[in-house]
């Protein structure tokens, strides 16, 4: 679809409403909108396009050739149907016996052109009736008089005109309107628009190419050549050289000169072409011409209304009620009161305009089940959050969960909560508007019972953003969440550990965490399989600053833990624990024989095999820095055995010494203690 199609698509999108039975009164109506609103978007476009450079101007140029060609006409049916009715509102009957029988017979025929042949059907137009009259405002009494009246028709006679239908198949398309373009396009493969040509003719024919300006593909009225040797309709190559181009549209090639010399032989032979097919061009420079302005004085529903002052209705219809709309598809008598006020949902529970600006308007109850509600809804549907910001959702639930904390309304908590953590999981592009005064608040939950586990799992999608670490640690909340690895609460460690996972990843988060009382918190779940992985990365990021490595090296079951995951981890955990490791080999050599004493030498022969693509890297890597940290220990090794060697032998009752040693990468090395090594 095109530009000028979904522009047309728009136009009467605005333009159609959405009831059958009043669309049909005022088909007419809208028709002449669709046609006023084309002339005013070519009146629009005709002034943008010579502000434009060229090749957009052709663009616009063509769309406009289309607005001008497009009609709109108003489906047979819904004419019919539209002409019975209004001969139905402008007629003058004392005699109510023949009034009732023009008002079936009107109705009967309408619903019969309108498809409104079942039960449901009725109920939808009287739906529809009752939105367009809760649209309309005072000054639309003469629009309210005639949606009330086909109202009460349907009321009173829809029974009555389903029953004489149902023997009668309804063979009407959908739709009321039919946009209709008299197509420029001689062939379909060419595809070409035609300016100001018999469409009637022209459609019988296809244009020679020669005879099309490059520019604007159509037909030439006034052929010129330039310098290239290319022909161009005169209007649009002169814009093109005014706009400063210096080079041929066609061929690319830079023009000394700019002339323009007249084509006459393409010009005699476009017009014999022209002539023998009945066609006459009109010159393009000249087509603006001024549209039609359209009298809307006698086609305006005021207009059209205006003639039932005097009607004789066989009831008030101005105090008519309209709160009997029916809940059944086969009952009229059935009634639900939501034109009640009193009946309606508060505008604060409508799915589609959430906004709690307004929340606390509501008595406490009310806040916490809108509160409630509004979870529920988030969870269900994910374009909903997309309407949410600062103004009408953010500051409005701090305040919510601002007073459910004064108040110790442990479920208010709870419920603002989770409201908060589905809108940080559902609406990124909102994460922005959350302030400190959020977190402050976030953190201060921590310190309670009432919803620590939904706190600790807002704050585990928050931690997730670099932006947001800052905050957090502000807000004083890490000291909580550190605490939380000592509780006896398998959910709250697991949440916790995946806050420190996302902290880790902020440099200047370590200054914050105490490594030599942190670490033997986090040793323990290096054994859980599920949070593994996150313990490593936290380790992994901490092994950056020195005093956390001297730490993990001196933290008891730590280095264990490590090495044990080389073996029996996961890919991911082999990847991470290796980085671990590397980290401190590269630093020390006395980090690499307290690694080698661990017994990883297999496990990484593995790993540089079978890992990750990550970890076999780091896997080889680590290998290499462990063999040149072995082979120097055993040099220094051998050189103290031939000094022992010597001293024994110049003293027989001298005994060697019984080192205890093992054997790494084919050399004997003497185990070393943690103290002996960090000294």
């Amino acid at each position: 679809m095109g530009l000028f199609q979904l522009c047309l698509c728009g136009i009467i999108c605005q333009l159609m409403i959405g009831n059958c039975i009043f669309q049909a009164i005022t088909g007419g109506v809208i028709v002449s909108r669709c046609m006023r609103s084309t002339n005013m978007m070519e009146q629009s476009l005709s002034q943008i396009e010579s502000m434009v450079p060229v090749m957009l101007a052709v663009e616009i140029s063509q769309i406009i050739d289309d607005l001008r060609e497009a009609t709109f006409i108003l489906d047979s049916s819904d004419e019919e149907a539209g002409k019975v009715l209004r001969e139905l509102l402008q007629e003058d009957v004392s005699a109510t016996d023949s009034l009732e029988f023009s008002e079936i017979k009107a109705l009967q025929l309408a619903a019969s052109r309108l498809c409104i042949t079942s039960p449901k059907a009725i109920l939808i137009e009287k739906r529809s009736i009752k939105k367009l009259l809760d649209k309309v405002g005072d000054s639309g009494q003469s629009k309210i008089k005639v949606l009330k009246y086909l109202f009460y028709l349907l009321k009173k006679y829809g029974n009555s005109v389903l029953g004489e239908q149902k023997d009668n198949a309804c063979a009407q398309e959908e739709g009321s309107y039919t946009v209709c373009s008299q197509s420029f396009e001689v062939d379909s493969r060419v595809g070409d628009r035609k300016f100001g040509a018999q469409t009637n003719n022209l459609s019988r024919s296809v244009i020679p190419e020669v005879f099309k300006c490059p520019l604007s593909l159509r037909l030439m009225y006034d052929p010129v050549v330039i310098e290239s040797g290319q022909t161009f309709e005169r209007m649009w190559i002169q814009k093109w050289f005014e706009e400063g181009n210096h080079t041929c549209p066609k061929t690319k090639m830079k023009l000394v000169r700019q002339s323009l010399t007249p084509n006459t032989a393409m010009k005699d032979l476009i017009s014999k072409w022209c002539m023998k097919y009945g066609i006459t061009i009109s010159d393009p420079s000249l087509e603006k011409a001024a549209l039609p302005s359209l009298d809307s004085s006698s086609t305006s529903i005021s207009s059209l209304c205006s003639s039932m002052n005097d009607l004789h209705f066989p009831l008030d219809i101005s105090n008519m009620s309209l709160g009997s709309l029916d809940t059944s598809y086969g009952s009229d008598t059935s009634s639900n009161k939501i034109a009640d006020g009193s009946n309606r949902m508060p505008l604060w529970t409508n799915v589609h305009d959430i906004d709690l600006s307004r929340l606390t308007e509501l008595n406490w109850d009310c806040q916490c089940k809108v509160i409630e509600d509004y979870e529920t809804r988030l969870e269900r549907d994910n374009q909903v959050s997309h309407s949410l910001s600062s103004t009408n959702f953010v500051e409005p639930l701090i305040i919510f969960l601002r007073d459910a904390r004064d108040l110790h309304d442990s479920r208010a908590q709870r419920i603002g909560c989770r409201l908060l953590l589905a809108f940080v999981s559902k609406n990124r592009s909102g994460i922005p508007y959350l302030n400190e005064d959020l977190f402050s608040l976030l953190a201060s939950f921590l310190h309670s019972a009432a919803a620590t586990e939904e706190t600790l799992a807002i704050l585990v999608a928050l931690s997730s953003y670099a932006y947001f670490i800052s905050k957090i640690v502000a807000s004083g909340a890490l000291a909580s969440i550190l605490n939380m690895l000592d509780s006896h609460n398998g959910k709250f460690q697991e949440l916790a550990i995946k806050i420190l996972h996302n902290l880790s990843s902020d440099v200047g988060i370590q200054s914050h965490i105490a490594p030599s009382e942190f670490l033997p918190k986090l040793v323990p779940f290096l054994k859980d399989a599920t949070l593994a992985v996150s313990c490593l990365v936290i380790l992994k990021n901490m092994c950056n600053a020195e005093h956390a490595r001297v730490c993990v090296v001196e933290t008891s079951g730590c280095l264990p833990s490590v090495a044990e995951l080389l073996e029996i981890g996961s890919e991911e955990d082999q990847e991470h624990a290796v980085a671990i490791l590397l980290c401190l080999c590269s630093q020390r050599d006395q980090y690499c024989k307290l690694v080698m004493n661990e017994g990883v030498i297999p496990s990484l022969v593995n790993i540089s095999v079978n890992g990750n693509d990550k970890a076999k890297v780091s896997a080889l890597e680590l290998l290499r820095l462990l063999r040149d940290v072995a082979y120097s220990v055993e040099q220094q090794c051998f050189g103290s055995e031939i000094d022992t060697s010597k001293d024994a032998s110049s003293d027989p009752r001298k005994e060697k010494p019984s080192s205890k040693t093992s054997r790494i990468f084919g050399w004997k090395f003497p185990k070393l203690s943690k103290k002996s090594v960090l000294s």
